[in-house]
């Protein structure tokens, strides 16, 4: 390796299989001779590429050497980079990009510019073909910063690293002491750009694990394990958790086993993916409680759709669909979040998960585990926008809103009149909620395909899946959607 003692390096070794690391233009280096370039030291020009294996599965790597001139991107540096990713998509292999850059080489202007533009190209048509994995141990600034973004996936260290486009004391107002907008914590918890956060070692060991469950290119579909648990497992206490549906996943999948996508953004709102009979499968659903390690509640959320839950749910819908990755949905929801901030940009949000849901043509299923009220019960994922199959859990509540509210607005003058109000909208809601919001209303309308005992909800899903395997679904003749 051209540098065997750089933390570059050792992040290599670390992530892939012992000894399988190749590198690729080792003694690649600056060709600029500007500005007393030629004077300089630039081995591997600052960033070391190659390929190795991940639990015995081809992956590309290139690792950024913030040794070389503090890791900076020049024309080399880019074609470095493209090069590799050339190589994984002929290969349909992922590419994990291990970033600590300070960003452009000044003493190489254009053609370092022109190298990065380069850079974005191939990560552009990589895009949906195979995965692409971002990790962030240092600085990733300006354009870097932009790159990570075009990423599937991008992971910080919690500590050291800066994520930014500007950096925060470049903001009108601001300073890193006051709001340190390039932190871990900040980019992961308010943008809501990284998905996985923590130290170097937890980094490696979780990019591990996500590229061990995720298939290698779009054609693939060999992203499956041998499934150890018992695909008949009763979930017994499964009913108590819905409205921590996080734990209702990790409950159904096998063994147990649950990776959740943007844990620290919008947790009214749950993406990650879990194992089914061996299979990887993406989950989307609503949250309103949350537990933390103690057990102990932790959070409540309304059962609403708030604009960030919605544009975090339809990326991640998005990616599983390019890479045929089945859907779960677990719904929970009776409406969307009422406030300026999310008026703002709710519409666009809820229209853009509603159309990716639709537009979606992998295996879906959706389970109703609480309420499924108006046009957000339609955004996430319904029987109407093209779910496979629809469960309800027997208590769950279908309509356009909850029973009481229907009541009040249609028996208006008859409630004003009465002489026991609050008796006449019981009387009414329950009427109201069994014709028309009931589990059981909504089956005999075929808008749910089965009322399932939550216990059961593990083996239905596995079963609706294996169901599923051969699925084929056309769309419509178009170059793509441009909602």
């Amino acid at each position: 390796m051209s540098n065997s003692t750089t933390s570059a390096s050792n992040r290599i070794n670390a992530l892939l299989d012992e000894n399988s690391f190749v590198e690729v233009g080792a003694y690649v280096t600056a060709r600029s001779t500007d500005f007393n370039m030629a004077d300089q030291e630039t081995p591997a020009d600052g960033v070391i590429t190659g390929y190795g294996t991940i639990e015995g599965c081809l992956v590309y790597v290139y690792s950024q050497d913030a040794s070389v001139l503090g890791g900076s991107l020049g024309e080399m540096h880019a074609k470095k980079i493209s090069s590799i990713y050339s190589m994984a998509m002929k290969m349909g292999a992922p590419v994990i990009g291990l970033i600590d850059c300070a960003g452009l080489r000044l003493q190489e202007a254009t053609d370092a510019l022109h190298g990065f533009g380069q850079m974005y190209l191939s990560q552009a048509m990589a895009s949906g073909v195979v995965p692409q994995i971002s990790a962030v141990f240092g600085t990733c600034g300006g354009g870097m910063a932009v790159s990570s973004a075009m990423a599937d996936f991008i992971f910080m260290e919690s500590k050291k690293a800066k994520l930014f486009v500007n950096s925060p004391n470049a903001i009108d107002g601001n300073r890193a002491e006051k709001c340190d907008t390039s932190s871990a914590a900040f980019q992961s918890e308010e943008a809501g750009l990284v998905d996985f956060t923590g130290s170097e070692d937890e980094i490696l060991s979780q990019i591990r694990s996500l590229v061990s469950i995720l298939p290698a290119n779009n054609e693939d579909d060999m992203s499956y394990d041998e499934c150890n648990d018992d695909l008949n497992r009763v979930c017994a206490d499964l009913a108590n958790c819905a409205g921590a549906t996080d734990i209702a996943l990790s409950q159904i999948s096998d063994d147990n086993f649950f990776v959740e996508v943007k844990k620290d953004y919008d947790k009214s709102m749950v993406t990650g993916f879990i194992r089914l009979n061996g299979t990887t499968v993406g989950c989307v659903a609503n949250r309103t409680e949350v537990y933390g390690e103690d057990g102990e509640k932790a959070e409540t959320f309304d059962a609403v759709l708030s604009y960030k839950g919605c544009e975090k749910a339809a990326k991640f819908v998005s990616f599983c669909d390019a890479f045929n990755i089945p859907l779960l949905t677990l719904v929970n929801v009776k409406g969307y979040k009422a406030s300026k901030c999310t008026e703002r940009r709710i519409a666009k949000a809820a229209g853009r998960l509603t159309y990716t849901f639709a537009n979606a043509s992998v295996p879906k299923v959706t389970v109703i585990v609480g309420e499924a009220y108006g046009t957000a019960y339609l955004a996430m994922n319904s029987k109407s926008i093209g779910a496979d199959l629809v469960y309800a859990w027997p208590n769950a509540s279908i309509g356009m809103m909850d029973a009481a509210q229907a009541v009040k607005i249609m028996y208006a003058d008859e409630i004003a009149k009465a002489d026991d109000s609050l008796a006449l909208i019981q009387e009414k809601a329950a009427a109201y909620h069994e014709l028309q919001s009931s589990a059981e209303a909504a089956a005999k309308r075929g808008y749910v395909d089965d009322i399932i005992e939550a216990c059961d909800t593990r083996k239905r899903v596995i079963a609706a899946f294996e169901m599923l395997f051969t699925k084929r679904e056309d769309r419509p003749d178009r170059k793509h959607g441009t909602v």
